[in-house]
């Protein structure tokens, strides 16, 4: 895994990962502004991609105050979470970590800190890397 992504293990399938993180998400106020079911957009070009959804997410009064103190942050909002299966059927929901949105864009703290302890809530496993 990239540096200053976190991937966390997900006990259920993409599809019902995607439903839980959007319905967390919803309990905190926070938009879900798509969610992107990248394998049908494969299949549409005649291409094979196994599940993957990306969720793109966030919530403007958080960002963006940090938006208008360091505009370079906007490259990295809204937030996105992919939740994809890989080869061996485990299924991954990966998001940056809020240590390097803090190092990318010097801000004075990591921003969404509470962000980790909702996904892992979503995918009721541990945090992996």
């Amino acid at each position: 895994m990239e540096a200053g992504i976190i991937d966390l293990i997900s006990r259920y399938s993409v599809s019902d990962t995607v439903d839980r993180v959007e319905t967390l998400l919803g309990a905190k106020g926070i938009k879900v502004f798509a969610r992107i079911d990248q394998a049908a957009e494969a299949r549409a070009v005649g291409l094979i991609l196994r599940p993957t959804v990306l969720v793109i997410f966030g919530d403007p009064k958080t960002g963006t105050p940090l938006m208008e103190s360091h505009p370079s942050i906007a490259l990295d909002l809204p937030l996105k979470a992919p939740v994809s299966e890989s080869t061996d059927g485990a299924v991954h929901l990966s998001y940056k970590s809020p240590e390097f949105l803090r190092e990318r864009h010097g801000l004075e703290a990591p921003p969404f800190s509470a962000l980790g302890k909702l996904l892992r809530e979503a995918a009721q496993q541990a945090l992996t890397k």
